[in-house]
């Protein structure tokens, strides 16, 4: 089953405990970390290294994701299987 980037938004929305309906534009890296699973270390590290394709916005010390983005990373990361198919 694929699930949408609308429906991934508000499952972080709800997971983070903002309305489902009106998930906020962006979030810190705390959050960020939370509704990944992750660390906010981790992040850190993925952000120095570029590991994963995950945009991100930094003013000064600051660091903020777009709620987007942080779905449609998760959607891309989505499978049905890990393995070969036979």
């Amino acid at each position: 089953m694929h699930t949408n980037i609308e429906t991934i938004k508000a499952e972080i929305a709800a997971a983070l405990g903002y309305d489902p309906q009106n998930p906020p534009a962006q979030i810190d890296d705390k959050q960020a970390a939370l509704a990944l699973g992750v660390k906010a270390s981790t992040l850190s590290v993925w952000r120095s290294t570029g590991r994963y394709n995950l945009p991100f916005r930094k003013v000064g010390r600051l660091v903020r994701y777009r709620v987007t983005d942080l779905a449609e990373f998760l959607h891309r990361r989505t499978s049905d299987h890990t393995g070969e198919a036979a």
